[in-house]
């Protein structure tokens, strides 16, 4: 009888059973530190959290590691990511204009870095596919789990509509890019989440505003009437997800909402009486403040096209002030970076830009229990309990004490685990052991 090993024969053998013992773990719930407790985690998940025993614990089958002061924290969770940018271009709309299959092939190696920097979730929000997310879940390549949008949907002239203003040529219909898909009225908006429901996105994404990197819209722009919105609503509800939106100013937020949008991207015009709708309809809001920070870093003078720059000045100047009062509101908060092509490599550093004006349990919690709430994950993901899923940060220090340690994972994060295997070890004393094996038939 052919077996599943047989038609994927990079399906890897069942993870290694483990006991971390003496670890002192991050309770992101509680907001504190259980000390000194051995962690058992088999089958992928975590069986067991118990006092540590003084002497080493032995158990047939079972691998100890001595994490005498070390700190176990949840896997980190990016909310907003795109890996159709990829790097290896001179510019924003070279990242984003090429041909599918260079994109393609350069995403592994994206979705490795992410995961060993301890990113061991990301939320695509346009551009990522189906096959890519299967390719991680079935152990093809390293990556992290994956969430996705498919196509970000957008108005004629919106944020996901890429031609110029000298650009004629016929569009909409369905009509799609590699980021977005652009639809208009009721019926074709209907269409394009269906699709993309189809297709096997877990969420709907939709430009509910003018952006940065788009070439015909203002930041201020409204995008998409509110019946166009309710109806992409209803049908990703009848579907059993939800919808968020890509919206910069408060009108805009407003305008997703009370048309029943459950989550805001961005939001760096967020006033208080917009953070108190937020609240009250309980809408997630996904700050990206590490993206305007480095588009505006002398490093990267001149990888934004002209006429984005000046966007960009103008929403990375609102940003904290944004995540601040939207902290102080009660709004709640994920983690999220949004970084396109090269950016990449400063995913971390949004952790230092969020303690400008957070607490570090704050930034953690945005960074691991929010978004799996979010997802809907938040009885699998996001902490390190009993029956999760085994996504495991071995940290040299503790980061409720200073969250910043994470912007530097080559000295603090010593080992990152995911689905109880070890996908990055930094240190001699913890094998790696997710590499895909060769599989070689008997001879007959």
């Amino acid at each position: 009888m052919v077996q599943e090993a047989d038609l994927k024969p990079w399906l890897r053998p069942s993870p290694k059973s483990y006991l971390l013992h003496k670890a002192n773990v991050v309770d992101v719930a509680a907001g504190s530190i259980r000390k000194s407790v051995t962690v058992e985690i088999q089958n992928g998940k975590i069986t067991s959290i118990s006092p540590s025993a003084a002497s080493v614990p032995t158990k047939p089958g079972f691998i100890v590691l001595d994490c005498t002061g070390q700190f176990l924290s949840p896997g980190l969770i990016d909310s907003h990511v795109h890996l159709i940018a990829v790097p290896g271009f001179n510019d924003l709309n070279s990242a984003f204009g090429n041909p599918e299959s260079v994109s393609l092939l350069r995403q592994p190696y994206v979705c490795s870095q992410m995961l060993h920097r301890g990113f061991t979730t990301i939320r695509d929000c346009g551009g990522a596919h189906s096959a890519i997310k299967e390719a991680i879940a079935d152990g093809v390549f390293p990556g992290p789990r994956l969430f996705i949008a498919g196509h970000a949907l957008s108005q004629s002239g919106g944020h996901a509509d890429y031609r110029n203003k000298h650009d004629h040529s016929a569009c909409c219909g369905g009509a799609t890019n590699g980021l977005g898909r652009v639809c208009n009225g009721i019926a074709d908006c209907m269409q394009a989440v269906r699709e993309e429901i189809r297709c096997g996105s877990d969420f709907i994404k939709i430009m509910g505003s003018g952006g940065v990197s788009s070439p015909t819209d203002k930041i201020d722009h409204l995008q998409f009437t509110g019946d166009e919105i309710q109806a992409m609503v209803q049908c990703a509800k009848n579907a059993g997800t939800y919808v968020t939106a890509h919206a910069y100013t408060a009108e805009a937020i407003r305008h997703c909402i009370e048309n029943g949008v459950k989550g805001i991207e961005h939001g760096n015009f967020l006033d208080e009486e917009t953070a108190e709708l937020m609240v009250k309809n309980d809408v997630y809001l996904t700050p990206t403040l590490v993206t305007y920070d480095q588009m505006a870093s002398a490093k990267w003078t001149g990888y934004l096209p002209p006429e984005s720059q000046s966007k960009n000045t103008e929403v990375l100047d609102a940003g904290l002030k944004a995540l601040k009062l939207a902290s102080e509101t009660g709004v709640k908060i994920c983690f999220g970076t949004d970084l396109l092509g090269p950016l990449g490599a400063a995913q971390t550093h949004e952790f230092a830009l969020r303690a400008k004006v957070l607490s570090s349990l704050e930034v953690l919690r945005s960074a691991t229990l929010n978004p799996a709430r979010m997802l809907r994950q938040e009885s699998s993901l996001g902490q390190i309990r009993e029956e999760f899923e085994a996504d495991v940060l071995f940290l040299a220090k503790n980061p409720l004490e200073d969250v910043t340690i994470l912007d530097d994972p080559e000295r603090h994060v010593i080992a990152v685990m995911k689905e109880g295997r070890i996908y990055k070890s930094r240190t001699a004393e913890i094998n790696e052991d997710a590499c895909v094996p060769v599989r070689i038939k008997p001879q007959l």
